[in-house]
């Protein structure tokens, strides 16, 4: 019964040689990005809602909060890669009590900074507004809103990393399922929880939280269902409940992973304040262009991260089951798919650029200047996909300092200043090429690396 059971468990083996190692990547690769144009759609829905619903200042009362919640996913999204590597090799090594242990010790130590933070944040929430200097007209909006986000965030935190996991197992396609499922309800819900349809209470600005919560929530508790059916090896059971009284070595080495991911992403976003600072010079239509190429460039990312993510939790696996000289492989495999179907992608997006930039702009002056911003900078994120997945292959190891120091230079010793300078010459043009310079930079310290010093060790599981 329980080998019935472990048959129909979803996932990509990647130790299948009965099919192409890119088939197995895209089986896993597919629903990873479906599930990422998900979430981002879901929030960009509920945001529509909210504005043309409630008005312009929910609008703003909820885009204030955006940099305090950024930080706190900033480290949680540093967390679910550290545990990801650490369950791959353990999946990999075919040790199902690991996989658990793993999984129990960064699911304990995550509900309890998700409640540091719903304790921290309900209180300190208005402060932090008032420090970033959050308009009079909104703050009581936006403290709302803040302060349900942070209530919130004990049911939000450990369904993210428990989707997490599954990944790491190879399996992408429940995680879909259910964040479907979520994205789904919050989108029914928001304008439900606005409007107060069905008897349901009138929520205003914190409509789009509530609906997060129950929409997550009844994901959350269906996913769990679900695995216990299927009798997988992350099923929530007493082993679990035991588990997460945290392990401190596990604990330890998947901070050791996860907090430089977490630094970089947060040394990105600081690094697009201090572009869109130089932006704002050339004038309002120059940032209402800057919006607008920025969601074009927001789905053109999506595979690129998500390919990156595939190698390191395949890279994880073959070091798990101590098959180092698939790595290659992997490697050789996500670059040729980051080039094939970024490639693709973007094609399409020079081909109808007018077309795509007009969804989101009218104005015939700015619509001009989005059009020659994205001709300047969107093919250089083939390069960028290319050494997210030479970082994700190294992340696989546990290697994550050089990586790390690697991209934080490309971005503050090379796009900065190059954006800096070449506007000085350029004008707005040159804040744009200072992005494929900076891509060019990273793939080639990154390459460097992989090639001069990782590539050349041996790679032993971590825990």
């Amino acid at each position: 019964m329980a080998q019935a059971q472990a048959a129909r468990r979803p996932g990509v083996n990647i130790f299948d040689t009965s099919r192409p190692l890119w088939v197995l990547f895209l089986l896993f690769l597919v629903p990873l990005i479906l599930s990422n144009l998900l979430q981002t759609a879901s929030q960009t829905v509920s945001v529509v809602f909210l504005g043309r619903m409630i008005g312009t200042n929910a609008l703003a009362a909820v885009s204030a909060v955006f940099p305090i919640v950024f930080l706190l996913f900033s480290f949680l999204i540093g967390i679910a890669s550290g545990s990801t590597v650490l369950i791959g090799q353990a999946f990999g090594a075919r040790d199902e009590h690991r996989v658990k242990k793993v999984a129990g010790t960064v699911l304990g130590a995550t509900v309890a900074f998700a409640l540091i933070v719903a304790a921290l944040g309900y209180t300190l929430s208005p402060w932090a507004l008032r420090m970033l200097d959050t308009p009079t007209n909104i703050i009581a909006q936006s403290e709302a809103y803040a302060r349900t986000i942070f209530l919130i965030s004990p049911i939000l935190f450990p369904y993210l990393v428990y989707t997490t996991f599954l990944r790491g197992t190879g399996d992408s396609t429940t995680p879909f399922y259910f964040l479907a499922l979520s994205a789904v309800l919050g989108i029914v819900l928001t304008p439900a929880f606005i409007a107060g349809w069905f008897g349901l209470p009138k929520l205003g600005v914190v409509s789009i939280a509530v609906s997060s919560l129950f929409g997550q929530g009844i994901s959350f508790a269906a996913f769990l269902m679900r695995l216990r059916a299927v009798n997988h090896p992350l099923k929530f059971d007493r082993e679990t409940a035991r588990d997460m009284i945290v392990d401190p070595r596990i604990l330890w080495t998947v901070l050791r992973i996860g907090i430089p991911t977490g630094v970089q992403v947060i040394m990105v976003s600081l690094a697009e304040i201090a572009v869109i600072s130089f932006v704002n010079r050339f004038g309002s239509s120059a940032t209402a262009a800057y919006g607008a190429v920025n969601q074009v460039v927001s789905y053109v990312q999506f595979p690129a991260i998500s390919i990156g993510i595939t190698a390191s939790i395949f890279g994880a696996q073959c070091i798990g089951a101590r098959r180092e000289e698939m790595l290659g492989n992997v490697v050789r495999t996500a670059v040729g798919l980051n080039y094939a179907i970024g490639g693709i992608i973007i094609a399409l997006c020079y081909i109808f650029a007018w077309q795509i930039m007009g969804w989101f702009i009218i104005d015939s002056h700015t619509l001009e200047i989005s059009h020659t911003l994205l001709m300047i900078t969107l093919w250089g994120y083939l390069l960028f996909g290319n050494s997210a997945v030479l970082s994700g292959v190294m992340r696989s190891s546990g290697t994550v300092l050089w990586p790390m120091i690697n991209g934080i230079f490309a971005i503050w010793g090379i796009e900065v200043p190059a954006a800096y300078l070449l506007m000085r010459h350029f004008g707005l043009d040159g804040v744009w090429m200072g992005y494929p310079i900076s891509f060019m930079v990273v793939v080639l310290l990154q390459y460097r690396y992989y090639t001069l010093y990782w590539k050349k060790r041996t790679h032993a599981r971590l825990v």
